[in-house]
Protein backbone atom coordinates (compact mmCIF):
# COMPACT_ATOMS: atom_id res chain seq x y z
CA UNK A 1 0.00 0.00 0.00
CA UNK A 2 1.15 3.50 -0.80
CA UNK A 3 2.98 5.42 2.24
CA UNK A 4 0.99 8.69 1.28
CA UNK A 5 -2.38 7.08 2.05
CA UNK A 6 -1.25 4.61 4.97
CA UNK A 7 -1.18 7.88 7.50
CA UNK A 8 -5.53 8.44 6.60
CA UNK A 9 -6.46 4.71 7.59
CA UNK A 10 -8.82 4.49 10.25
CA UNK A 11 -8.72 8.30 11.40
CA UNK A 12 -11.88 10.28 11.65
CA UNK A 13 -11.12 13.22 9.06
CA UNK A 14 -13.12 16.57 10.25
CA UNK A 15 -14.57 18.33 6.98
CA UNK A 16 -15.98 20.89 8.62
CA UNK A 17 -19.40 22.24 10.01
CA UNK A 18 -22.53 23.78 8.43
CA UNK A 19 -25.57 25.67 10.39
CA UNK A 20 -29.21 24.76 9.16
CA UNK A 21 -31.06 28.02 8.62
CA UNK A 22 -35.18 27.95 7.79
CA UNK A 23 -34.83 29.60 5.06
CA UNK A 24 -32.36 27.40 3.80
CA UNK A 25 -33.72 24.27 4.89
CA UNK A 26 -37.51 25.74 3.15
CA UNK A 27 -35.33 25.92 -0.39
CA UNK A 28 -33.64 23.29 -0.11
CA UNK A 29 -36.50 21.13 0.17
CA UNK A 30 -39.34 23.35 -2.24
CA UNK A 31 -36.87 22.30 -5.06
CA UNK A 32 -35.70 18.29 -3.96
CA UNK A 33 -37.62 16.95 -1.09
CA UNK A 34 -41.47 19.55 -0.29
CA UNK A 35 -42.19 17.35 2.34
CA UNK A 36 -44.59 19.44 4.74
CA UNK A 37 -42.00 18.90 7.52
CA UNK A 38 -39.49 20.48 5.28
CA UNK A 39 -40.97 23.45 3.55
CA UNK A 40 -43.71 24.72 6.35
CA UNK A 41 -42.57 25.84 9.73
CA UNK A 42 -46.30 25.32 11.35
CA UNK A 43 -47.14 21.80 9.49
CA UNK A 44 -43.69 20.97 10.78
CA UNK A 45 -44.79 21.67 14.47
CA UNK A 46 -47.74 19.81 14.06
CA UNK A 47 -45.70 16.45 12.79
CA UNK A 48 -44.22 14.35 14.47
CA UNK A 49 -40.73 16.30 14.30
CA UNK A 50 -42.17 18.74 16.05
CA UNK A 51 -40.29 21.48 13.85
CA UNK A 52 -39.11 22.77 10.70
CA UNK A 53 -36.03 19.95 9.94
CA UNK A 54 -33.87 19.46 6.53
CA UNK A 55 -34.10 16.80 3.91
CA UNK A 56 -31.77 14.06 4.81
CA UNK A 57 -30.72 14.34 1.18
CA UNK A 58 -29.88 18.31 2.59
CA UNK A 59 -27.72 17.26 4.67
CA UNK A 60 -25.99 14.49 2.73
CA UNK A 61 -25.29 16.91 0.01
CA UNK A 62 -23.71 19.64 2.88
CA UNK A 63 -21.33 15.84 3.28
CA UNK A 64 -21.12 16.16 -0.19
CA UNK A 65 -19.50 19.66 -0.64
CA UNK A 66 -17.36 19.61 2.63
CA UNK A 67 -16.20 16.37 1.77
CA UNK A 68 -15.34 17.64 -1.93
CA UNK A 69 -13.66 21.19 -0.60
CA UNK A 70 -11.51 18.60 1.67
CA UNK A 71 -10.14 16.94 -1.18
CA UNK A 72 -9.14 20.07 -3.16
CA UNK A 73 -7.57 20.66 -0.19
CA UNK A 74 -5.48 17.59 0.41
CA UNK A 75 -4.45 17.79 -3.28
CA UNK A 76 -3.77 21.43 -3.02
CA UNK A 77 -1.65 20.99 0.35
CA UNK A 78 0.17 18.09 -1.48
CA UNK A 79 1.44 20.41 -4.16
CA UNK A 80 2.44 23.30 -1.87
CA UNK A 81 4.76 20.73 -0.23
CA UNK A 82 6.27 19.82 -3.77
CA UNK A 83 4.44 16.25 -3.85
CA UNK A 84 2.58 14.60 -6.57
CA UNK A 85 -0.82 14.59 -5.37
CA UNK A 86 -3.47 11.85 -5.49
CA UNK A 87 -6.14 11.95 -8.16
CA UNK A 88 -9.61 11.77 -6.97
CA UNK A 89 -12.17 9.72 -9.15
CA UNK A 90 -15.40 9.16 -8.93
CA UNK A 91 -17.55 6.96 -6.97
CA UNK A 92 -19.39 3.70 -7.29
CA UNK A 93 -22.09 4.89 -4.92
CA UNK A 94 -23.00 4.61 -1.10
CA UNK A 95 -24.38 1.99 1.07
CA UNK A 96 -26.24 1.47 4.62
CA UNK A 97 -27.44 4.97 4.27
CA UNK A 98 -28.88 5.75 8.00
CA UNK A 99 -30.77 9.48 8.90
CA UNK A 100 -30.83 8.90 12.56
CA UNK A 101 -32.10 12.17 14.07
CA UNK A 102 -33.63 15.15 12.82
CA UNK A 103 -31.21 18.03 11.17
CA UNK A 104 -33.88 21.55 13.07
CA UNK A 105 -33.37 24.92 12.09
CA UNK A 106 -30.40 26.52 13.52
CA UNK A 107 -28.63 23.24 14.24
CA UNK A 108 -24.72 23.33 13.50
CA UNK A 109 -23.60 19.92 12.08
CA UNK A 110 -20.10 18.85 12.32
CA UNK A 111 -19.38 16.25 9.11
CA UNK A 112 -16.72 13.29 9.15
CA UNK A 113 -15.14 10.48 6.95
CA UNK A 114 -13.15 8.35 7.44
CA UNK A 115 -10.75 5.88 5.22
CA UNK A 116 -11.45 2.36 5.92
CA UNK A 117 -9.47 0.11 3.89
CA UNK A 118 -7.92 1.11 0.09
CA UNK A 119 -7.75 -1.97 -2.27
CA UNK A 120 -5.34 -1.69 -5.60
CA UNK A 121 -7.57 -2.12 -8.64
CA UNK A 122 -6.51 -5.31 -10.43
CA UNK A 123 -8.62 -4.22 -14.15
CA UNK A 124 -7.31 -0.65 -13.75
CA UNK A 125 -3.36 -0.28 -13.17
CA UNK A 126 -2.61 2.35 -11.01
CA UNK A 127 -5.79 2.64 -9.46
CA UNK A 128 -7.50 1.94 -5.96
CA UNK A 129 -10.97 1.28 -4.54
CA UNK A 130 -10.89 3.63 -1.14
CA UNK A 131 -13.88 2.66 1.07
CA UNK A 132 -14.70 5.22 3.84
CA UNK A 133 -17.19 5.68 6.38
CA UNK A 134 -18.64 8.62 6.94
CA UNK A 135 -20.87 10.38 9.86
CA UNK A 136 -21.91 13.71 10.72
CA UNK A 137 -23.15 14.80 14.90
CA UNK A 138 -25.37 18.02 16.07
CA UNK A 139 -24.05 20.25 18.18
CA UNK A 140 -24.90 17.58 21.13
CA UNK A 141 -22.41 15.08 19.14
CA UNK A 142 -25.40 13.13 18.72
CA UNK A 143 -24.62 11.05 15.12
CA UNK A 144 -27.62 12.32 12.61
CA UNK A 145 -26.44 10.46 9.80
CA UNK A 146 -23.95 7.87 8.45
CA UNK A 147 -23.36 5.90 5.26
CA UNK A 148 -20.31 3.88 3.67
CA UNK A 149 -19.02 4.94 0.08
CA UNK A 150 -16.20 4.42 -1.77
CA UNK A 151 -14.35 5.94 -4.43
CA UNK A 152 -11.52 5.55 -6.88
CA UNK A 153 -7.92 7.11 -6.49
CA UNK A 154 -4.63 6.89 -7.89
CA UNK A 155 -2.24 7.49 -5.53
CA UNK A 156 0.97 9.15 -5.94
CA UNK A 157 4.29 6.99 -6.50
Amino acid sequence: MNEWIEEFIGVERDLGTYSFTADEIVKFATKYDPQRFHVDPEAARKSNFGALCASGWHTTSVWMRLNVEDMKSVVKAAMARGEKPPQFGPSPGFENLKWLKPVYAGNTIRFTRTIKNVRALKSRPGWSMMQMCSAAYNQRDEKVLEFDSAALIALPE
